[in-house]
């Protein structure tokens, strides 16, 4: 946790980033910022789908796309769509603690098991499904995943500022991350 960047104040929010979305998303998220009026998105948000996260921002603020881990791997149409459609400059990607796709590969009976008995698939089924999918899904450790992730999408996007960044589930708060 040593490479997390508290944001309590505004002073906290680096000087390269506070007249940024980026800046605008910690201010509104972390310090309680009265919402703007927006008319079009001024951000776009790569996070993960877990239930237990929630951001406070205005509506038409920013495009979020929740995918597990914040693996924006195959969602790059998607990202391209935003950043093309909507003038986008600044993507967040946000990782969060307790992730479920860290460490996937240590739960595939528990995600086998859970399709057999949930959804009514086969074992064999169900270990297949794992075995293809879990290997591009796995994210390692999160907030390493947020930074080679952010770099991913800056070296795919040069135009574009990219920041990893971490949710504490435990205080619904949003850290920078120091790389």
């Amino acid at each position: 946790m040593d490479r997390l960047i508290a944001i309590t104040n505004e002073s906290d929010i680096p000087p390269e980033l506070c007249d940024t979305p980026i800046g605008m998303l910690l201010r509104y998220h972390n310090l309680q910022e009265p919402f703007q009026s927006y008319t079009q998105a001024r951000l776009l948000i790569g996070m993960c789908m877990d239930n237990r996260k929630h951001l406070l921002i205005p509506d038409n603020f920013a495009y979020i796309i929740r995918a597990g881990g914040a693996n924006l791997r195959h969602s790059e149409f998607k990202v391209s769509y935003a950043l093309s459609m909507a003038n986008i400059q600044h993507i967040a990607v946000i990782g969060h603690n307790n992730c479920g796709m860290v460490d996937l590969h240590e739960r595939r009976e528990e995600f086998i098991k859970g399709l057999v008995d949930t959804a009514g698939w086969t074992t064999e089924h169900a270990a297949a499904h794992f075995d293809k999918y879990a290997p591009d899904s796995e994210i390692g450790n999160a907030i390493d995943f947020a930074i080679s992730e952010a770099k991913r999408l800056e070296e795919a996007y040069p135009k574009i500022t990219a920041v990893p960044m971490h949710y504490l589930v435990e205080d619904n708060k949003i850290y920078l991350i120091k790389e």
